[in-house]
């Protein structure tokens, strides 16, 4: 129960994070976003490495190093790039196939075998996801440099931010799945990779636009940090310690409903399409659960 609770946790604090964030990637650079959020998430959690001690593989280590530099580092850049470029619910949508990737890693590399009923439950998360999506696509952004005739550069940034998340996810898995190690701490090695390798990128040049922002936008950036990235990663490690990576990652695709509680704010208004696949989809989550 546990690992449910924090899927729904996880999702929600990240979906409200990123209508935050996206605000700020219209004026900066995705990679500054990424790099500034996650030091200063970094520095929150410093307590975590209070846990560390002598006896922890090096492997897991490096292990959890790696899936920061490929979920937090590339896969949040690629996501901010999207949110900049495509708006929230958008990019939040296109996790379409997001569930099957997981779900089919989950059972090639670490032999986590699903029963028929949980992969009907994420068939029915990802067809759902799918054309909530599709029921999207009558609009558009004022403010997007891309055309709808544009389909394969609107969607390669959700779509590789995707395939981030999961390598990372599935490596996180991985760890827990042999080791003993907490996900407060996990969360902490997998931030410091990813700022590693952030920083090495940008030549250890950090641009601070926190203080050209006002006051209120900085509040409201800070909030999104301590939800999106402190909270939001937390809740999805124990996630991955809790639930095989394909159940979990069905659970943590919930966040493109979330969205539609603030679909009227950035995009458009909810139709009765998108409610009735939108009951359809935890009708899915349902089956996978039970």
């Amino acid at each position: 129960m546990i690992g449910i609770l924090s899927a729904f946790g996880a999702a929600t604090s990240w979906t409200y994070a990123c209508f935050i964030w996206r605000a700020q990637a219209e004026k900066y650079k995705s990679i500054d976003i990424n790099l500034i959020k996650n030091i200063i998430a970094f520095i929150v959690f410093i307590p975590a490495f209070i846990n560390l001690s002598s006896a922890t593989e090096l492997k897991y280590i490096f292990i959890l190093l790696f899936s920061g530099i490929i979920g937090i580092g590339l896969g949040d850049t690629f996501y901010l790039k999207s949110l900049q470029t495509i708006g929230t619910r958008k990019t939040l949508s296109a996790e379409t196939l997001s569930p099957l990737i997981a779900a089919l890693s989950g059972e090639i590399f670490i032999n986590e075998n699903l029963t028929p009923k949980s992969w009907i439950g994420i068939i029915i998360v990802s067809i759902s996801l799918f054309i909530i999506l599709k029921k999207g696509n009558n609009f558009k952004e004022a403010n997007s440099p891309f055309s709808e005739k544009n389909n394969f550069k609107i969607f390669a940034f959700p779509f590789l931010s995707v395939l981030c998340a999961v390598l990372g996810g599935l490596f996180s898995r991985m760890v827990f799945l042999q080791s003993n190690l907490s996900p407060f701490l996990t969360t902490e090695i997998r931030l410091l990779g990813a700022i590693i390798f952030l920083i090495t990128l940008k030549r250890f040049k950090i641009n601070f636009f926190l203080k050209n922002v006002e006051k209120n936008q900085q509040k409201r950036f800070l909030l999104s940090i301590l939800l999106g990235t402190n909270v939001g990663i937390l809740l999805q490690q124990i996630v991955f310690k809790t639930l095989p990576i394909g159940m979990g990652w069905a659970l943590l695709s919930t966040s493109p409903v979330i969205s539609l509680f603030f679909a009227k704010n950035e995009e458009r208004e909810i139709t009765k399409n998108i409610i009735f696949f939108t009951c359809f989809l935890f009708f899915g989550l349902t089956l996978i659960i039970l």
